[in-house]
This record gives structure tokens, sequence and C-alpha cells, in this order.
């Protein structure tokens, strides 16, 4: 009896067993089948290669989300990347607050020095990453200018050509002339009628008396000695002014390298960049002599002067006295002011702020120009500082020479921008420039 008992289950079990494991292998084929059709599309190769690797669905579907995780962090990243920076208004608003003490807000240069500007390119370090404030909109801008004859003429016209396209300050400019320069001048600015500029003219011939014992080898003659009379040329109650030589062109708004004055310290009154050329370090040709400067030296094409403190430092007999000394051995100068004002800054370094060399970019022969800028736009200033002035050997002289000559050609007219918002201020040029023979200038600032 027992024994029959357990043949009828053995041949249950076998049924059973014959019933379900078809079922189990249906149900399996289908829910595959089933998972099959429904499979996302892959991402990408990396995922294709990845799901022949994974075994399990729960796995591959794990690699599935991560993938769409980092591809949504790159989207992210690039929106992140190519929107500007936000809210330049506000950050100015705060920059200005923070200074709230100064009487005139001012904007700042990339730097204070070669040094430091090197630094900035070599770390890969930008302006934009430093908060500057701002020049004020209708803060006045002096700008004094030495020129005579028909050649500076011709050039000084390109440098305000360059100054007045980049400007959005009012200017005020000062020419040391002779006759035919302000004949032209005070024609051309007549002609313009550019608004927000002021124009006033200065005799060079009553200025030679003052350097003309100073033997000078330069070919700018006497009129190449006249920066170092401005302190008692220009007006006495101007306290700063930018000076600068005819062969200049500017490719950046002019109130930048004004906002540099705020940089001054302690006795510093010269603002000048470092001369790019061996010239004072004696190397560049056997038996040179140069006059006396500190280290390299430095160029006076670009010249911040602080006349109000220069005059406290009695700067006449400094200049003076220094050049009667030097002229005893050296017996006259080579390159003009340049050598006095070195050897002025040999006795005194206290006197000079070291300006980055894109402020003066000087397109000599032998020159490190190309050591001061790595783009376009790194450039500042360009200095055409070579009697062979376009002629120069340089390596990117064709850049440098077409931006001369497209301020070379360009209309005065289209320069006549207005600047809004500032008090309308009067010219009194017209009635100098008709006492001194030449055509009256209108009132250039009128309809501000």
């Amino acid at each position: 009896m027992l024994g029959m008992c357990r043949g009828r289950r053995k041949f249950l079990a076998a049924s059973l067993a014959l019933l379900f494991v078809p079922a189990l292998t249906w149900l399996y084929l289908s829910a595959v089948y089933f998972l099959s059709l429904v499979k996302p599309l892959p991402l990408s190769p990396l995922e294709t290669q990845s799901s022949t690797l994974v075994g399990g669905a729960g796995e591959r579907q794990a690699l599935e989300l991560r993938v769409r995780e980092v591809e949504e962090e790159n989207r992210a990243l690039r929106r992140e990347l190519s929107q500007p920076p936000r809210n330049p208004t506000n950050r100015n608003y705060r920059i200005n607050n923070h200074h709230g003490n100064q009487s005139q807000p001012h904007s700042t240069e990339e730097g204070t020095g070669d040094s430091e500007a090197q630094k900035s390119f070599s770390t890969g370090n930008s302006s934009t990453c430093v908060q500057h404030p701002v020049v004020d909109k209708c803060e006045n801008i002096h700008v004094a200018i030495v020129c005579a004859g028909y050649n500076a003429s011709r050039d000084v016209v390109t440098l305000v050509k360059s100054v007045l396209f980049h400007r959005r300050n009012p200017l005020h400019f000062h020419f040391i002339t002779d006759s035919i320069a302000q004949q032209i001048l005070a024609s051309l600015f007549h002609t313009w009628m550019v608004p927000a500029v002021r124009v006033d003219f200065y005799d060079a011939d009553e200025l030679k008396s003052e350097v003309s014992w100073i033997p000078n080898k330069h070919y700018s003659g006497i009129y190449g000695l006249m920066k170092l009379v401005l302190t008692k040329t220009l007006p006495s109650d101007l306290q700063k002014v930018i000076v600068l030589d005819t062969d200049i062109t500017f490719a950046t708004d002019i109130a930048e390298l004004w906002a540099v004055f705020h940089k001054f310290r302690g006795q510093q009154v010269l603002g000048l960049v470092e001369n790019q050329s061996d010239w004072y370090l004696g190397n560049l040709w056997k038996n040179h002599r140069p006059w006396p400067a500190l280290g390299r030296g430095f160029n006076t094409g670009v010249i911040l002067l602080l006349l109000d403190r220069l005059r406290k430092l009695r700067w006449e007999q400094m200049w003076r006295l220094t050049a009667e000394r030097e002229l005893m051995s050296m017996l006259s100068t080579s390159l003009a002011d340049q050598d006095i004002f070195n050897a002025v800054i040999k006795q005194n370094p206290f006197l000079v702020h070291q300006l980055p060399c894109f402020w003066n970019v000087q397109l000599s022969d032998h020159t490190r120009s190309e050591k001061c800028y790595r783009d376009v736009s790194d450039l500042k200033v360009i200095h055409w500082n070579s009697p062979k002035k376009l002629r120069v050997k340089n390596k990117h002289v064709e850049f440098f020479r077409n931006l001369y000559l497209t301020f070379l050609e360009y209309d005065g007219n289209l320069l006549r921008r207005e600047l809004f918002g500032c008090p309308s201020e009067t010219d009194h040029n017209s009635e100098n420039a008709a006492d001194a023979g030449g055509p009256a200038i209108p009132a250039l600032c009128s309809g501000l």
C-alpha cells in the first residue's frame, strides 16, 4: 500500500514538471522580447560598448543614467561659460561707493610697471579679473604737444584723430607751436567743429631762449627740448597733463592713461615707460657713450606730469643744474629732452612712476617692443620713434602701419560726436587765435 502511494506521487510530480517547464520557458521568452521592444537607443558609442559588457538589465540602466548626468553637466558648463559677466553696472556702482571719500572716481590701467605687465601675461591673468573704478565722464583731460613746422603738423593731426576717435571725455589740448603749426591746427579744429574739445596755443619762439643754450644733435632740433619747460609754460593752475610726441598713435581711450595719475605715490611726479632699446646701456656699438640713466633709462614720448608737485620741487632749477653738470663732459644731447630727463632721474629715482610698456610701444630699431603685447587688445599707444618712421623694422610693422594710415586718411568731420550729460564750457581760444594772426577757433565745447 505504501509503495503504491509513493508511485502515484512520483507520477504526479512528473506530470506537473511536464506542464510547468514549458509554461515558465514561454513566460521568460515573452519577457525578454518585451524588454527588447522598450530598450532605449544608445546615447553614445561608450554606452554601446558598455552594454555588451554588462550582464544585467539593472547595471545597464545605471550606466545609462550616469551617461545622461555627465552630458547634462557638460551642457550646463557650456551655458555658464557662454554667458557674459553679470551686472557690470552694479559692479561699477559698488566700486564707486567704495571710493566715496575721493572727490573724483578714477579708472586704472593694467599693472604698474613692465615687470607687472609681463607677469600678468605669463600667468594668464587679465585686467578684467580686477575691478577698476572709472574716470568721471565730464572730467577734462589735458594733453600737451610740442609741434613746429609742416611735417610735425601732419603727424600731430594723425595723433589727434586717434585720440578723438577713442575718447569719451572732454579734452583740452595745449599746443606749443611755431606760427606755421598754429595756423594749420587752428584751421583744422575750426573746420572739424568737434564738441567738448578746447585748444590753447603757446608761442614756441618765446621759449627758445629757455633751451637754446643746450647743444642738441637730435633731428627734432631745439623744439625737442621744450618739454623741459612745460611747468613754466602751461597755466599755473593746471595740476597735471599728459605730454605726447607727435609721432604717437593711440589704440585706446586716453582716459585710461589719465587714470594712472591716481597710482602715483610719495614724491612721484613723472610717469614714464622704460626705454625698450639698449641705448642707455651703451652696448649698441663700440665706444658708445650715452647720457647717465637708471638702468635702461626711460622714453619721453609719453609722459605723465604732475605739474603742481614739480613746481614745488623747483623742477626748473633741478633740470638746469643737471644739464649744466652733464654737458661739461657730454658736450651735447643726443636724444634731446630725453637725455636730460634721464640724468635727473638717475640722481632722483623716487621721482618716477614706471608705466607698463604697452603705454609706449616703441618701434625704433633694436627695441624689445614685441614683449609689450601678446594680442591686438594689449596695444595702447604706438610710438614711431625712429627717423625711418613707417619704414622701421618690426615683426608686426604691417599692422601698425595700417593702423597709422587708417587715422591718417580718416575724415575729421566724422569725429564730431557729442558728449551728453556734461555742462557747457566756454572756449576762450577765439580771441587768442585772432590776436596771434590765425583764424578764430569757435566755441568747440558749445552745444553740450
